[in-house]
């Protein structure tokens, strides 16, 4: 092949030498917090019972069985203000979840979006416990 410019070569040739996520450095540090929060949710969504919506939420809420609500944070403020009212009176912590709709929609594992979460049954997961200490 004839000779080219260095300059091109490095451009188009692949590195070989970086470093792997095992080896660190390399990786950029992810938000400890939502991921945190996603990983407990979807043990959650695994292991326990959670609904997903409006409507459920504030059936679950007025019927007790709630034991946490997240909200997304894209929720429109009379809707966030009214869960949040029930919420208190029925003694259920409530957790703003810091991605929109889609994001709390894709944590539960489904293709669709979701704009408020209830957790009923937590399951083997200790998201009741945790996600209020890190609002």
């Amino acid at each position: 092949q004839p000779q080219t410019s260095s300059s091109w070569r490095r451009a188009f040739t692949p590195v070989r030498h970086c470093r792997t996520m095992s080896e660190g450095k390399v990786a950029k540090k992810k938000k400890s917090g939502v991921e945190n929060i996603n990983s407990r949710l979807a043990l959650v969504m695994k292991s326990g019972k959670a609904l997903l919506g409006y409507k459920s939420t504030m059936k679950s809420l007025r019927q007790g069985k709630a034991k946490l609500v997240l909200i997304g944070s894209n929720c429109p403020p009379l809707r966030k203000s009214e869960i949040e009212y029930y919420a208190m009176l029925a003694k259920t912590s409530v957790h703003h979840y810091s991605g929109n709709n889609i994001a709390l929609g894709t944590a539960c594992g489904k293709l669709f979006r979701c704009s408020v979460l209830t957790v009923t049954d937590p399951g083997d997961s200790d998201i009741v416990r945790s996600v209020p200490d890190a609002a």
